[in-house]
């Protein structure tokens, strides 16, 4: 069934999106855990499926994670209101205020729930938790961070998405993965100014959100899947240059904001970050050309009776989004000049 059929989803997204708003245009630090807590209730209908287990057991796990994180949130709120009359933050309440807020939107080292509940949820409810409900830990995390502190976890979140991605059979888990390895993108480009943040993340959300309507499409959920369906070859070459976008190839769009943020980083002298976060993202490529080439060159004679039939419709609309992504870096040169 559509997302917005349903009554109920709708009024819930309503207030997902709502709730972003109450956290970010906040004057006090109680107001953004109001606003958080508003946006944990309103999501967990959405994701939560009674015909599927799979579903309700992530649903759950989000709940638990989420209000461990909220828990430890409130706890440094009101640590500093009844201690810190002068509100001078100290180094141990930056540390923790940081990891409440990373702990939020599945950044390392607090990602052990991330990938378990991609698992578990459909491709639009994954589009929202790896692009809407990073916006509010992320701008909050802006208003007060320890540097030293996100420098380490920057760099942590390029190398576990990176190598965390390798063994995956699960597209799920592999697009959870790489989020996380954007998510270092992510925050460095918070850490230099929240304008850059916003430019990356609205590349990274149009990327993402391709992939999953093209996976919400085909019903792909496992890399197998690729190899054994009898895909149109137009499609597979929508995928490679989707997927190739997505890791930061030069000549499609995925590497613009990147460069931008590259060039940023060089202004500020911070050179070894730049230099993880480029390899890092070199094995990304190398495992999204993996599958790419394994499901493009690969002919299964079995399962040959499997046709998927496609609204033309929707291809027109696909096409025209993966042009964006091949003619975007032409594009943006005039623009950006």
């Amino acid at each position: 069934m559509f997302f917005f059929m349903n009554s109920n989803k709708m009024f819930f997204s309503f207030i997902l999106f709502f709730s972003t708003l109450i956290s970010i245009s906040s004057n006090s630090w109680f107001g953004c855990w109001i606003g958080l807590e508003i946006n944990l209730l309103s999501f967990i209908p959405l994701i939560s499926n009674s015909n599927n287990l799979l579903s309700s057991e992530a649903s759950l796990k989000y709940f638990l994670t989420q209000s461990i994180a909220s828990i430890n949130f409130l706890f440094c709120i009101l640590l500093k209101l009844l201690l810190m009359k002068n509100f001078e933050m100290n180094y141990f309440m930056a540390i923790m205020i940081n990891s409440s807020l990373l702990m939020k939107m599945g950044s390392c080292p607090f990602h052990f729930w991330f990938p378990n509940i991609v698992e578990g949820l459909s491709w639009l409810n994954n589009f929202i938790l790896m692009s809407w409900q990073k916006i509010t830990p992320i701008i909050l995390l802006s208003y007060y961070f320890n540097k030293n502190y996100l420098l380490i976890i920057i760099m942590l979140n390029a190398i576990i998405g990176a190598i965390g991605g390798f063994n995956q059979t699960s597209l799920r888990k592999l697009m959870a993965f790489s989020s996380i390895n954007n998510l270092g993108w992510m925050l460095s480009a918070m850490m230099i100014s929240e304008n850059l943040f916003l430019f990356y993340f609205l590349f990274y959300s149009f990327m993402i959100s391709i992939m999953c309507f093209i996976f919400q499409m085909m019903n792909l959920y496992f890399i197998n899947q690729l190899f054994f369906i009898n895909l149109n070859y137009m499609i597979k070459l929508l995928l490679i240059i989707n997927f190739l976008s997505l890791g930061g190839l030069p000549p499609f769009i995925g590497f613009f904001p990147k460069w931008i943020i590259m060039n940023f980083m060089v202004n500020n002298n911070l050179m070894f970050l730049i230099f993880v976060l480029i390899m890092t993202s070199l094995i990304m490529l190398f495992f999204y050309i993996r599958i790419i080439y394994s499901a493009f060159m690969f002919n299964y004679l079995k399962l040959k009776w499997i046709k998927i039939y496609i609204k033309n419709k929707l291809f027109i609309f696909i096409n025209f989004f993966s042009m964006i992504s091949i003619f975007g870096l032409i594009f943006s040169t005039f623009f950006f000049m």
